[in-house]
């Protein structure tokens, strides 16, 4: 452990040096090591990953504390990820020339960093600095028409040209036609799984050609093969790293609709590419600039629209800090109750965090700190689970 990390830390220029309030400084060796077992061990999401943080200091003590807090939440056989699983991911980034970025410390990308499930690592290839450039996401569907793709590449071409950096999913289609346009330029490309197993096998070479020129992220180990669930994990990233995003062609249910979702759900531009009426490969853009995306024809309306907020855009505040008033702590009972309560509420339809504190407070909201408390041990006990967007389900 002693030589694994510091290399694969990037502390250089180009990010913004304004971290997150949980932490105030680059992570010594022994933190950033913490860091990534805490993130990799079961039922530890991004959610309960700051928690964890937040209540503990720092990720050594809050691993320290894992078993115990899992063991009061009714799982007495928890055990966080092995130095050993941690050991062979680092190595692994270090043959494929990865660096760690950690959440909250210098070096990982800031707009992703304002999204609320934003990912506590990533491993990152190529060129960083293409992420504090204006970005744009291009995303669409696999099974492209002739048109889609002709308007992927020009929007990939002309944007790069302009300085913007492109940002999409690796996909074949849509993704693929804006990456490959981009690449003299600068384009990102988000993996669903490892970094060093790209999908699909048909863009390996595109995929390495990113690595080598442009830039690669993922916030899955090294070696990890991509399963359905990762692909909307990986759509977030598309659009956190973003500041809009363009739906080039796409179908009203597919994952180029679902990054559209995530993209409002952040805060992002949203934009679509119009198509037919009788085409259902258009239909999902078509949905969009009815309830009010921007209507693109080219590059020029995209630059456009960066432009304005580039001129909207209020100062970026800076951080808040972490203290909060203290109130006493609840009783092993107050907190017996709490739990059932939470329970009782929740349900297999998605609810908000926000939401369910003011369920539990009726005319008012129930105190934050003690119900974060309660559903980072529920979570680690697999009781309930979040969804995209950070929204609460009981399993």
């Amino acid at each position: 452990m002693d030589d694994a990390i510091p290399e694969l830390l990037d502390h250089g220029p180009g990010f913004s040096e304004a971290p997150l309030p949980l932490f105030d400084a680059p992570p010594p060796q022994e933190e950033l090591f913490a860091r990534l077992r805490l993130a990799r061990s079961r039922r530890v999401g991004p959610a309960t990953f700051r928690r964890l943080i937040a209540a503990h200091g720092d990720a050594v003590a809050a691993l320290t504390a894992l078993p115990g807090l899992a063991a009061a939440a009714g799982d007495t056989s928890y055990a966080p990820a092995t130095e050993a699983e941690i050991r062979r991911e680092i190595r692994a980034a270090k043959a494929a020339g990865a660096r760690l970025l950690t959440l909250g410390a210098p070096g990982y990308p800031h707009r992703l960093a304002q999204v609320g499930d934003a990912p506590p690592v990533l491993w990152c290839q190529g060129d960083p600095k293409l992420l504090t450039r204006r970005s744009v996401a291009v995303v669409g569907t696999r099974n492209a028409s002739s048109l889609a793709l002709r308007m992927a590449r020009a929007l990939g071409r002309a944007l790069s040209e302009a300085g913007v950096t492109v940002v999409s999913g690796l996909a074949r289609g849509v993704d693929t036609a804006a990456h490959t346009a981009a690449l003299d330029g600068g384009t990102v490309a988000v993996h669903a799984g490892g970094l060093d197993r790209v999908y699909p096998a048909e863009n390996a070479e595109l995929g390495t050609a990113i690595a080598a020129t442009g830039c690669a992220l993922s916030e899955r180990p090294f070696g990890l093969h991509p399963t359905a669930r990762d692909f909307p994990r990986r759509n977030r990233i598309v659009s956190g790293v973003a500041q809009a995003v363009v739906v080039v062609e796409a179908a009203a249910r597919s994952g180029s609709m679902i990054t559209a979702r995530d993209a409002l759900d952040q805060g992002r531009e949203v934009m679509a590419v119009p198509g037919h009426p009788f085409d259902t490969r258009a239909s999902g853009c078509n949905l969009l600039l009815r309830d009010g995306a921007t209507l693109v024809r080219g590059a020029e309306d995209v630059l456009d629209l960066l432009d304005g907020l580039m001129r909207d855009a209020p100062p970026r505040p800076a951080p808040e800090p972490v203290a909060e008033a203290t109130a006493p702590a609840p009783t092993d009972g107050d907190a017996t109750v709490l739990r059932a309560r939470i329970l009782s509420l929740l349900s297999p339809v998605p609810v908000g965090e926000d939401q369910l504190r003011r369920d539990l407070a009726p005319g008012g909201e129930a105190d934050a700190r003690a119900v974060a408390a309660q559903l980072s041990e529920l979570e680690l006990a697999g009781e309930i689970a979040r969804r995209p967007g950070g929204s609460l389900v009981r399993l």
